[in-house]
């Protein structure tokens, strides 16, 4: 494949590889897009965080859900 055609090749679908749909870009199917977002929803994919740290260097305490701070 050259370069020409690496830059007119039809995008792909992230999930299965076979070329993308319009009603469903970036994926492929229904199908596809609905696995995606079972994995968001279901915690599979999940955007890492950095704990808080006070400001002594420890983290702060949990407050109960009844308890106001």
């Amino acid at each position: 494949m050259n370069e020409i055609d690496r830059k007119t090749s039809l995008p792909r679908c992230p999930l299965c590889g076979k070329a993308t749909e319009p009603a469903f870009k970036p994926f492929c199917s229904k199908r596809c897009a609905d696995i995606d977002l079972n994995r968001w929803l279901s915690g599979v994919y999940a955007v890492p965080v950095k704990e808080d740290e006070d400001e002594d260097g420890e983290r702060p305490a949990e407050c109960d859900a009844g308890e106001k701070s």
